[in-house]
């Protein structure tokens, strides 16, 4: 079936029934519904490639992430989808295992694929690619992650390193650790330095041997946690910039001989909807990641059709639960709020 036999159903031109079929503009809406019923009764399914040819668009936004597995990128990717739809486009995702030549790799293949502008879930502070790409003329939005000179979309990440930090000043932890991630994501080393800059501030700085970087999941966690639990004396508390992390130091505690939130206070990052159902509840910061996502998609349409775009970081929430007590408070509870 083609338009031209959808048109000749509906009783209207090809044009209109063109634009009934695309986004409406300048078609009443009963005409418009009409044309989609007779698009649907005949199977007539529109061809994004003659129509990227005829405009100019594929209406599609391409975005790299590191891995579709981990729950933040995935509800952050939820929101693009969402952002996206309501303007029209489609997203189309490519996952980079965090790799810089993958991630060139995949940017020049959705290109390729004439998508409209690139979102970027996988920003690193050690390669190029993001800034070449802008001054390429490729509309360009990071989300999660920011570099300077870049329009992005994230959480305000050293508010909510700040935040974990007063919370556990307010417990009475001064010997602290931190797992850091990987020293080229922004996300880990701006909430490790909200921490680090809030406890220089309560006069009691943050000892450099007990930050330890590692990757965003639990066995990395895990193992920065052996490390830092090993230190002599060990640290009473422990700040992991995101929950997976958080969780493998758990798991290092417990291993340890050691209860999370009575022998040991952790906090994590991202408040994934696992946190609040662990057997010990995590204290963490809630950051909204399907909101970032979706609003990151709108404003690089908005990029694509000539409309300007500011950078925004959205406001975190800490989240206090059972993982987080008191210094030296082997029996005391801790306070929880949902």
């Amino acid at each position: 079936m083609t338009l031209a036999d959808v048109a000749a159903d509906a009783g209207v031109h090809q044009s209109t029934a063109s634009r009934a079929l695309r986004d409406g503009a300048g078609v009443g809406a009963a005409t418009a519904e009409r044309v989609r019923e007779s698009a649907r009764r005949l199977g007539y399914v529109v061809n994004p490639a003659a129509a990227s040819l005829r405009t100019g668009r594929s209406r599609l936004l391409g975005v790299l992430v590191p891995r579709l597995t981990d729950i933040v990128l995935a509800t952050v990717y939820e929101g693009i989808e969402a952002g996206a739809a309501a303007a029209g486009y489609q997203a189309v995702v490519a996952n980079t295992g965090d790799d810089p030549a993958a991630q060139r790799a995949k940017a020049e293949r959705l290109l390729a694929l004439r998508v409209d502008g690139l979102l970027l879930g996988d920003a690193r502070g050690d390669t190029t690619l993001a800034p070449e790409l802008v001054a390429r003329g490729v509309p360009v939005a990071l989300v999660s992650r920011r570099l300077r000179g870049v329009t992005s979309f994230t959480c305000d990440d050293m508010l909510g390193g700040r935040l974990v930090a007063e919370h556990l000043l307010a417990l009475g932890h001064h010997r602290v650790g931190v797992v850091a991630g990987e020293p080229y994501a922004s996300t880990g080393v701006e909430r490790t330095k909200g921490f680090t800059d809030a406890y220089a501030e309560a006069g009691v700085p943050v000892d450099p041997s007990l930050i330890v970087n590692s990757s965003f999941d639990v066995h990395g966690g895990e193992r920065a946690g052996h490390r830092l639990l090993a230190a002599e004396p060990r640290p009473t508390a422990i700040f992991a910039v995101n929950d997976f992390a958080a969780i493998g130091v758990m798991g290092a505690a417990r291993a340890a001989g050691l209860v999370p939130g009575r022998d040991l206070a952790v906090a994590g990052f991202n408040d994934v909807p696992l946190s609040a159902q662990l057997p010990i509840p995590l204290t963490s910061v809630r950051s909204p990641m399907r909101e970032m996502g979706e609003r990151a998609a709108l404003a690089l349409v908005g990029m694509m059709e000539g409309r300007g775009a500011r950078s925004r970081r959205f406001v975190p929430e800490l989240r206090v639960r059972a993982s987080t007590a008191p210094d030296g408070a082997s029996t005391a509870p801790a306070r929880t709020t949902n």
